[in-house]
């Protein structure tokens, strides 16, 4: 089956033959050239009782979940005009390129659809770009109703498979024990926290103010003044004794070098001027 383009970037209609090609919106479902592409679309996913059609979907990260759902749908619906009465359980194989943080919304309306560990890089991105390791990695995952234990990562971009959770992950993604999954999202290893009862990112503390883990300095509906992490008025989070003493000295260090770094800096543009 030869691939079919749809886009509302007209653009592209120079470099795809005709039957190849519509000019579409896919957050209404409009075809621009009317019954006539609308026609060819369904001719398209309906060829051969829809064997071998695949939808490939990586719409504007901007866009909202529930519009792009609703029009899925409509071409899933598409699609199954065309199946025999014995496949009527089929789905069409869907893989929907979107950052990972709204892989609760879109299981809301494809709980089916699972999220890959695949990190999608983009060439043309500043953001989105070639970073394999920390923050630097991309958000962007791959959303599909395929079982992940039939799709394979390449082991040389940094993924292994996972024989308990039965599926390819991230190298940096362990298994955790007490979720019982490799639970990682961002590509990093998260920590368990045992009184959230799941894993949260390596940057996370438990807020005893809020009762849940969050960034070290999210606002909260706790007292603003006092330790962030106990929630007591008499010291400030530094000087908690809940955090050992070797996290104190390894930010001690940290600040220690900071400031030399900072005085080197100083120097050398005296030195320039």
């Amino acid at each position: 089956t030869h691939p079919l383009l749809k886009t509302s970037d007209f653009q592209y209609s120079q470099f795809y033959m005709e039957d190849s090609f519509c000019h579409y919106n896919m957050f209404n479902h409009h075809f621009f050239d009317g019954k006539a592409a609308l026609e060819k679309c369904r001719a398209f996913l309906q060829e051969d009782e829809g064997k071998g059609v695949i939808m490939v979907t990586d719409p504007p990260f901007g866009g909202l979940v529930e519009p792009l759902a609703v029009t899925f749908k409509k071409l899933i619906a598409l699609w199954k005009e065309g199946q025999s009465q014995d496949d009527s359980r089929k789905e069409l194989p869907i893989f929907w390129i979107f950052p990972y943080f709204f892989e609760s919304r879109i299981r809301q309306f494809f709980p089916s659809f699972c999220m890959l560990d695949y990190q999608v890089d983009y060439d043309n991105h500043v953001l989105y770009k070639h970073g394999k390791t920390g923050r630097k990695q991309s958000p962007v995952r791959i959303f599909t109703n395929i079982p992940p234990n039939k799709i394979i990562l390449p082991t040389e971009e940094g993924y292994r498979f996972c024989p308990l959770c039965q599926r390819y992950v991230s190298l940096e993604n362990q298994h955790c024990e007490h979720c019982d999954s490799c639970t990682s999202k961002d590509g990093r290893k998260w920590n368990h926290c045992f009184l959230c009862k799941k894993c949260v990112k390596p940057s996370w503390i438990h807020c005893t103010v809020c009762s849940y883990c969050a960034a070290p300095h999210h606002s909260c509906g706790g007292p603003k003044d006092g330790c962030f992490v106990c929630g007591e008025l008499d010291h400030k989070r530094t000087t908690c004794p809940n955090i050992s003493s070797s996290q104190r000295a390894n930010k001690a260090v940290r600040k220690q070098k900071q400031r030399k770094s900072n005085k080197m800096e100083l120097e050398t543009t005296k030195g320039q001027s």
